[in-house]
């Protein structure tokens, strides 16, 4: 799967914005007393541990909003495997600027590798089945393209983004509109001809029930293995199947092999541990090995 990188657009608007938190009222006070405003330096991006790259080109946003002088050469593009030890990126300019963006940039970079990682670990448990690793809404406020992005460097597939692109009718939907049918039905009446519907269900029941009306997915909460699989088979193709519901990375081989479409996981982008990646200072003329 090739990998589309983010417009700049999508993102400069939030490293702006986290760098401004960073340097506050007087800016980063320490580098500038410091470091001579006329010094360069060559630093790395090295991961610490082994995971998958997310987020370089944000990380380069936030060195060359402090100082466009400033470049950044991937070495691990977004999507690549690394291994502790691996130069990820090269990084040269003003070594204030280096300084100042340092931590912002780690904060992306890490956060959104770790997103990466965790997708990988879902992508490589489903190997060799028909499932796709998807992720969800439960997204960090504001970082949801971001976010996204990374689970489709690790690998991994995107739900809807927001609440205007699909409608998912869930139990509290179903709840307050009286059951599967009527909730279905009047999603129906009112959807776009490009708007898909999927609806979740707890039972086989709820299932049969929906599959009579007609949707075009639905996503099977908290099934069990066999449940799954007679889900799967109830279904006939005639809707895609996404299962969900506590998925790890330990749980994910079995529930991919009952046949279903996707396996949806909210922790990938709510929990994921950030990926350890370190800057590494060269020296004033040493270059990256």
């Amino acid at each position: 799967m090739t990998l589309t990188p983010l417009l700049p657009l999508m993102y400069e608007p939030l490293v702006r914005t986290a760098l401004l938190e960073d340097l506050g009222r007087a800016g980063d006070i320490t580098a500038d007393a410091i470091v001579p405003a006329d010094r360069n330096a060559s630093l790395v991006l090295r991961a610490r541990q082994p995971g998958v790259v997310a987020g370089l080109d944000i990380a380069a946003c936030a060195f060359q909003l402090v100082n466009p002088a400033v470049s950044l050469t991937a070495e691990r593009p977004d999507g690549s495997v690394v291994a502790p030890g691996d130069v990820i990126a090269a990084i040269e300019g003003p070594a204030r600027g280096l300084l100042t963006g340092e931590r912002t940039a780690l904060n992306f970079l890490c956060h959104l590798s770790g997103i990466a990682t965790a997708t990988a670990s879902l992508v490589s448990a489903a190997q060799g089945t028909r499932a796709r690793i998807v992720c969800t809404r439960k997204t960090m406020p504001g970082l949801r393209t971001l976010e996204k992005y990374a689970v489709r460097a690790g690998g991994g597939s995107n739900h809807r983004f927001g609440l205007d692109d699909a409608m998912l009718i869930k139990d509290n939907h179903i709840a307050l509109a009286g059951g599967v049918r009527t909730a279905i039905e009047r999603a129906n009446a009112l959807a776009g001809h490009l708007v898909k519907i999927e609806v979740e269900v707890d039972t086989l029941l709820q299932l049969e029930q929906a599959l009579a009306v007609g949707v075009d997915a639905v996503l099977l909460d908290n099934m069990t293995l066999e449940e799954l699989r007679q889900a799967v088979a109830m279904t006939g193709g005639r809707a895609i199947t996404e299962a969900s519901g506590r998925i790890t990375a330990e749980t994910a081989k079995a529930i991919a092999a009952t046949g279903v479409d996707l396996i949806s996981a909210g922790w990938l982008t709510h929990s994921s541990a950030a990926l350890d990646i370190g800057l590494d200072y060269l020296g004033l003329n040493q270059k990256a090995a």
